[in-house]
């Protein structure tokens, strides 16, 4: 999962959403470093993303990538899972807008800017003052997105093969995110995780 569905499984709760978007940034035990339910986020953060990693489905789809995006599979799945959550929102939103729900976790995360690790206070602003959230929702604003991990996190990643492969199996890789999403909602309501 990517930062959008890390944040809307967050269960509206803002330090835990703050703590949940910064969990790839934060490694090992270093927990202690933060206000309590922001490391309740990071270690929500890790339940997702081994919940996720060990799913079936989830399994099954980064193989049918493989051919396709080699090693880079996982990656290019968590931007789809965003893409296709960000134009399905109201569905697994509790019926609140992309917009509004965009809006209210970028507030919630300047109010808790002193927490955030040094690597996302480096991108943070940009990524508010583009509207990244809300800019899942289109093929451009993936494309955006992709090119940016390109430059920063490898340049393996090809922006106009993902795109142009996620127009070709959208049905079926939307087929799958509908299978997953009900059962990481349940797995984080049955777990208390939050």
């Amino acid at each position: 999962m990517n930062y959008l569905a890390h944040i809307l499984l967050s269960n509206n709760k803002s330090q835990i959403q703050v703590g949940n978007f910064i969990g790839d940034f934060v490694k090992g035990k270093k927990l202690n470093h933060f206000p309590k339910q922001i490391a309740n986020g990071i270690i929500l953060h890790r339940k997702i993303d081994e919940f996720t990693d060990s799913h079936p489905v989830v399994r099954e789809t980064v193989a049918f990538m493989r051919p396709t995006f080699g090693r880079y599979s996982a990656i290019i799945l968590d931007m789809y899972f965003d893409f296709l959550l960000a134009n399905n929102f109201r569905l697994y939103s509790q019926k609140k807008s992309l917009f509004i729900f965009s809006f209210q976790f970028y507030y919630h995360t300047i109010l808790n800017y002193k927490h955030l690790p040094k690597k996302v206070k480096g991108f943070i602003f940009h990524f508010i003052f583009t509207n990244r959230l809300q800019k899942y929702k289109t093929y451009h604003g993936l494309k955006e997105s992709l090119e940016i991990m390109e430059t920063y996190k490898s340049s393996a990643i090809n922006p106009a093969l993902s795109i142009s492969f996620l127009k070709q199996h959208r049905s079926e890789l939307e087929k799958n995110f509908h299978l997953f999403m009900p059962e990481i909602i349940q797995f984080i309501n049955s777990e208390n995780t939050i």
